[in-house]
């Protein structure tokens, strides 16, 4: 499962409005292949289910994640900062072994 702090909640609501997206687009997040710890962290917006997609829900976020994303992702926090060390959503990996200096990439 995928959590979502309350400030990740208020920024995913607030661009959901702001691109006029209605009530059957989710949250999709998965793992690519990338970044200059090997794997990086995507964030997008989806309506449309794929086979094997895993479904959850936070604090009334609907987030999808692939079979392979879910196995690297299980228990992640998605948060977001807007503060002066830097703005975006940041994820709390229990599984990451290792990430970059700027939180993008990780590896296992």
């Amino acid at each position: 499962m995928i959590t979502v702090t309350d400030k990740a909640k208020s920024k995913v609501e607030e661009l959901i409005k702001a691109s006029n997206l209605n009530e059957s687009y989710f949250l999709r997040v998965s793992v690519a292949g990338g970044g200059c710890s090997g794997l990086s962290y995507k964030l997008d917006f989806d309506n449309e289910i794929k086979p094997g997609d895993q479904f959850f829900e936070d604090k009334g976020i609907k987030i999808s994640l692939d079979m392979k994303s879910f196995l690297y992702l299980a228990g992640t926090e998605l948060d977001f900062s807007d503060g002066l060390n830097g703005k975006g959503f940041n994820f709390h990996n229990p599984n990451a072994s290792r990430t970059c200096g700027c939180g993008e990439s990780f590896s296992v």
